[in-house]
């Protein structure tokens, strides 16, 4: 669809929301929000005529592009007959939406509990863990990020925990392996595994085991960097849980649905989870749908004990409706393939390339189509180009690189030093190239500030 300017409906759009809307994460007389107009497959436009390449696919959950017909039609059918319906009813939506993602859980995920986003999936993962164990505490990891609900938030590893960090949520941080800026002096994938995994049952022997129900991590860590964890980590981290009757918990809001072109992330790693959540790609965010898939065990809990938690909105018509045509589309058109091949071929390449051109390129790491340049001022001490959690002109940096980015027609995915590369599963091989090629000249911005 070629946009049509229209900048007077724009500053319509956009004094209204100046006026009105109340935007999450920002301070609210610093923003500058742009005024969208439309969005189609991997691209969206604004009022004046812009259009962009969107390498953020929203935030991380337009897995199969914007306005896919067959899923907008699944929507119109469903609201044409049954738009809305209470949880304790079986309804057809609800029903298929759960056997098709039992059918891809790894395991015997084979129980759905939905929740309208990931936070709230979280939530519940956390309290499912408490409640068949009956222990208080729950562990995770710096670097991650799990929502911004109330134990989501706490359960965050990063600074957007910090304002609502009451300390008493019952959580226990410890550090996951990241080789590029290790924590445990390794030199090696193996060794910063070997020493992940040791810190870990430390900090579960000096607090306790018989007080931890859950250690929740994301699969692949989304916001925090795209950190793919070293081979056989989440395998030991799976053997300490067992050992210890913890329950695991892995975070799949991001890294699922064909994000690292596998059904979900957990089979990268032959790992089976006792709980698993999602939300974001499972109907390609087109209504807010998320949920947790639960093991046979857990389940078995609540055979004849109620669990005490629901939302009035737990497994929306529309929004599974979304889910089952989302999930059909993906198995389809090979969208799951599509992902790991365009990775493989085209992504890594690219980036590796581009790494050996921009000094302020410090590592390239990912899988499938998820992907993070880690941006750095100097490539032999590994300084990262801005300060951790700059604001301000202490972020210049990276406003410069999001700011070249913007005007090259690419819709960049910035998180504090690093810029993801997170475009919708299904982009082509020449909008891919199209986006690279637009990083490739933002980067030379980002390349002005290294020493």
């Amino acid at each position: 669809m070629t946009p049509q300017p229209n900048p007077q409906a724009g500053a319509a759009v956009k004094a209204a929301d100046r006026a009105h809307v109340f935007h999450s994460w920002s301070a609210q007389e610093l923003i500058d929000p742009l005024a969208v107009a439309g969005a189609e497959g991997s691209y969206f436009w604004d009022y004046d005529g812009g259009r962009y390449l969107d390498f953020t696919s929203g935030l991380v959950y337009t897995n199969i592009g914007y306005q896919h017909p067959k899923v907008v039609a699944a929507i119109q059918e469903q609201a044409a007959t049954l738009t809305t319906f209470a949880p304790a009813f079986a309804i057809e939506a609800r029903s298929e939406a759960a056997r098709l993602i039992a059918e891809r859980t790894p395991g015997d995920l084979d129980k759905i509990f939905f929740t309208n986003g990931g936070a709230d999936a979280v939530e519940h993962a956390t309290r499912m863990a408490r409640l068949h164990t009956g222990r208080p505490k729950v562990m995770s990891a710096y670097r991650s990020y799990h929502g911004g609900t109330q134990q989501a938030i706490n359960l965050t590893g990063d600074p957007r925990r910090w304002a609502s960090d009451s300390a008493t949520a019952g959580v226990v941080h410890f550090w996951a392996p990241f080789l590029y800026r290790s924590r445990f002096y390794a030199e090696t994938e193996a060794q910063e595994c070997e020493r992940a995994l040791e810190h870990l049952e430390t900090t579960i022997a000096f607090e306790g085991p018989g007080t931890i129900a859950a250690i929740v991590l994301e699969t692949v860590p989304g916001t925090a960097g795209i950190m793919v964890p070293p081979p056989g980590y989440l395998a030991g981290v799976r053997e300490i849980c067992d050992k210890y009757g913890i329950v695991f918990v892995l975070d799949e809001v991001m890294a699922g649905f064909g994000r690292t072109g596998e059904w979900f992330a957990a089979d990268l790693f032959d790992v089976v989870p006792d709980l698993m959540t999602f939300a974001k790609g499972v109907n390609s965010g087109y209504v807010p749908l998320g949920g947790v898939a639960i093991s046979g065990a857990i389940a078995d809990t609540f055979g004849k004990r109620p669990y005490p938690g629901g939302l009035t909105y737990s497994g929306h018509p529309l929004a599974c409706a979304a889910a089952v045509a989302t999930i059909n589309v993906m198995a389809e058109e090979g969208v799951v393939e599509n992902a790991r091949t365009l990775g493989t071929t085209v992504v890594e390449p690219a980036l590796r390339a581009l790494a050996e051109r921009h000094p302020s390129i410090g590592e390239v790491r990912g899988v499938g189509m998820f992907w993070a340049l880690e941006l750095v001022r100097n490539r032999e001490t590994r300084e990262p180009l801005v300060p951790y959690n700059a604001a301000g002109e202490a972020n210049a940096a990276m406003g410069a690189f999001g700011a070249a980015a913007k005007q090259q027609g690419l819709w960049p995915f910035i998180n504090m030093n690093r810029t993801h590369v997170v475009p919708p599963l299904n982009v082509s091989e020449a909008e891919l190239k199209e986006g690279l090629a637009a990083l490739d000249a933002a980067l030379s911005v980002a390349d002005e500030y290294t020493s």
